[in-house]
């Protein structure tokens, strides 16, 4: 690990931390000037640097970051430099927080465009406002791929800035809780753009397997599946509307859910220029014997569009308002999320 003299050198500072709640929190004072060290840094207990902490200093815009495979404990990290590529080597990546928290945040807090992250596992991050994420995006853009979110008070969560987009690819989020239970595997603020792809969200407690309120939501090819023991209340809820398209997903409710309805739109009122959801090519399953709700959506929505889904158990779908509704398969058997098909 460098020194405090030694780090000087460029232009920036790890201040320590602070005691809060009985927990140290580390803080990273801000870089001082443009930093001019290797595009590309190894870190590993063979390596010369020896933690994530070290490399987040040492970065500079454009440098890639190879992390070697294991275990990497309040290992917490703030990001701020812009075009950067991490990735795991040899095998997964876990943080495990054990108490440590980037400004008290989360294990890492990415305030950055172009950042790019794949194969890192994150697990178990708390703090004393219970919002303890994964990852907090707090500006810029950011792409996840083949990650893990498990264990934390929140999975990953986005301030409220409009220039932001989040990217996330082939990603778990699962088991997500805080002390109160209002957590959510996925908590996306009013950002520009997000993007889901090739996921897999399970296992939510009171709050939803994915909550967004960007104004453009591309939800395509995943499975939400609350599963045996999870107690989502929505799947899938767009607070304030936008621009959502919801395609190619498998989308289950699980026995102890806390809502009837799978996919909520415009529940806490409107806040962009356009309000659409397409629900298209998902297979929607409700369990429940006494039925429930497919889709809901406040009333003043520019477009309702729902063709070609299956729908599984007994509920309703044209419920949501005046709108397209094509070629919409009904099975009224309830089922168990379980026995289907997977796409993947």
């Amino acid at each position: 690990m460098m020194g405090r003299r030694e780090l000087s050198k460029f232009g920036v500072l790890l201040t320590g931390g602070v005691i809060l709640g009985g927990r140290r929190w580390a803080v990273f004072a801000q870089p001082q000037a443009p930093l001019s060290g290797p595009a590309l840094l190894r870190v590993g207990l063979t390596k010369a640097i020896k933690t994530i902490a070290e490399a987040s200093i040492l970065a500079r815009a454009g440098s890639v970051i190879e992390v070697d495979s294991g275990v990497y404990t309040a290992d917490v990290a703030v990001w701020t430099r812009d075009d950067l590529t991490l990735r795991a080597v040899g095998g997964r990546v876990r943080l495990l927080a054990q108490g440590a928290a980037a400004e008290g945040k989360g294990i890492w807090v990415v305030r950055a465009n172009g950042m790019s992250v794949e194969g890192f596992d994150f697990e178990g991050a708390a703090v004393p406002d219970r919002n303890g994420a994964g990852i907090r995006l707090e500006s810029g853009s950011l792409s996840v791929r083949d990650c893990r979110f498990l264990r934390n008070e929140m999975g990953l969560l986005t301030n409220n800035n409009p220039s932001t987009v989040l990217r996330v690819e082939n990603c778990e989020f699962a088991y997500n809780q805080r002390p109160d239970g209002h957590n959510h595997n996925l908590y996306v603020g009013r950002i520009a753009e997000l993007s889901v792809r090739a996921s897999f969200f399970h296992h939510a407690h009171s709050g939803h397997l994915l909550k967004s309120r960007a104004g453009v939501n591309d939800i395509y090819d995943n499975r939400l599946i609350d599963g045996d023991g999870g107690s989502a209340s929505y799947e899938l809820e767009f607070p304030n509307g936008g621009v959502a398209h919801v395609a190619g997903n498998l989308i289950a409710q699980s026995t102890l859910t806390e809502n009837a309805t799978l996919i909520s739109f415009g529940a806490e009122g409107y806040s962009w220029p356009r309000n659409e959801i397409h629900l298209v090519n998902n297979t929607l399953v409700n369990p429940l014997r006494r039925g429930g709700v497919y889709l809901r959506v406040r009333p003043g929505a520019d477009i309702i569009r729902a063709v070609g889904n299956t729908l599984v158990g007994m509920g309703t779908l044209e419920s949501a308002g005046p709108g397209e509704y094509r070629n919409n398969v009904r099975d009224d058997t309830p089922h168990n999320p379980r026995a289907l098909p997977l796409p993947y």
